[in-house]
């Protein structure tokens, strides 16, 4: 992971699971400050100093993804604070199975999808600037996605299965009574999965708007089943017991936090991983050697005229004019 010593990465959501795996491994190489984007800045200090990240390789600054304030405040106070960025690692999300009306941000918009899409998507328009200014030869913007985003793979392909259909939801303005992108009935599970479908589809159309003039390489990836992650403190106690056992011994899926940190840590550094508009994956159940590999994303994650409508309505749904 050879880079500049000053290089600079801010990683979303850092306080635990792969965000702070990541940011450890990054951390440690003593050729990365990392700069923690988090909530609840008490928890992403105590949990940098838990990690063993020495005192000066990172900083802690606050982010709420879900509020289109804070993200601006965030990159408002990322430039006062004179650090170049390198790297951006979009790696926050949330996830409520058990919901059964939706939560809304401030903003209005329904939480996960708020959270997930909107607040990166926001963030990732308004540091494509910093990022360009990066004096790395190769400043990347990394989007964490999953298999759930799939139908053709085991866990998209679960009901409810998503898709966001004609965007009709977006289309609409996103407010009560709409809390589904594709306009329908709320359904808690496929708002996540239609949000990681966002992320997949934002990365892509990152890469055909800007890759070439901007000289970012834009990737996401599928870093693993994390069946012990954070993600799922929202879920029933039994499914947080048997699904890593299950992954464990019958899919033989299972990676550990401190293994999917460290893939994302290389997407984030390695040279190997410098291909734009790739979206990478291992081979824990394909291949059982759990090497990395180029995936197929779901065909309506790798549909372009989708992902320019979606490009659009976002930008109308986190305000006309994407700037601080």
């Amino acid at each position: 992971m050879a880079q500049d010593p000053t290089s600079t990465v801010a990683i979303t959501g850092a306080s635990s699971g792969i965000g702070l795996e990541a940011a450890k491994v990054l951390a440690q190489t003593g050729q990365w400050h990392v700069v923690m984007a988090c909530r609840n800045l008490s928890k992403a200090e105590k949990a940098a100093q838990a990690a063993g990240m020495p005192k000066e390789s990172y900083t802690v600054m606050h982010l709420d993804l879900a509020s289109l304030e804070s993200v601006r405040e965030f990159v408002k106070n990322f430039r006062e604070s004179g650090k170049s960025l390198d790297a951006l690692l979009c790696n926050a999300a949330v996830y409520m199975p058990l919901l059964k009306k939706p939560l809304r941000s401030e903003d209005g918009y329904e939480l996960s999808v708020a959270t997930n899409h909107l607040g990166h998507f926001l963030l990732c328009n308004l540091m494509l600037e910093d990022l360009e200014k990066s004096s790395v030869s190769e400043p990347r913007l990394v989007i964490l996605g999953t298999v759930t985003h799939n139908p053709n793979e085991p866990g998209g392909s679960i009901p409810p299965r998503p898709n966001l259909g004609d965007l009709k939801g977006f289309e609409e303005g996103f407010k009560a009574p709409h809390s589904m992108i594709d306009g329908g009935e709320f359904q808690p599970i496929k708002a996540y999965k239609d949000s990681k479908v966002c992320n997949v589809l934002t990365m892509r159309e990152l890469h055909r708007r800007y890759h070439d003039s901007h000289g970012i390489t834009f990737s996401s990836l599928y870093p693993g089943c994390v069946a012990t992650s954070d993600l799922f403190r929202n879920h029933y106690r039994l499914f947080k017991f048997l699904f890593p056992l299950f992954q464990k011994y019958i899919t033989g899926g299972f990676v550990s936090e401190e293994e999917a940190g460290r893939r994302v840590a290389e997407v984030v550094a390695s040279p190997a991983y410098n291909q734009s508009g790739a979206y990478w994956s291992w081979g824990n159940r394909q291949k059982k050697d759990g090497k990395s590999f180029v995936q197929s994303v779901s065909r309506e994650a790798g549909d372009e005229d989708k992902a320019k409508r979606l490009w659009e309505l976002s930008e109308k749904l986190v305000g006309s004019s994407v700037s601080v």
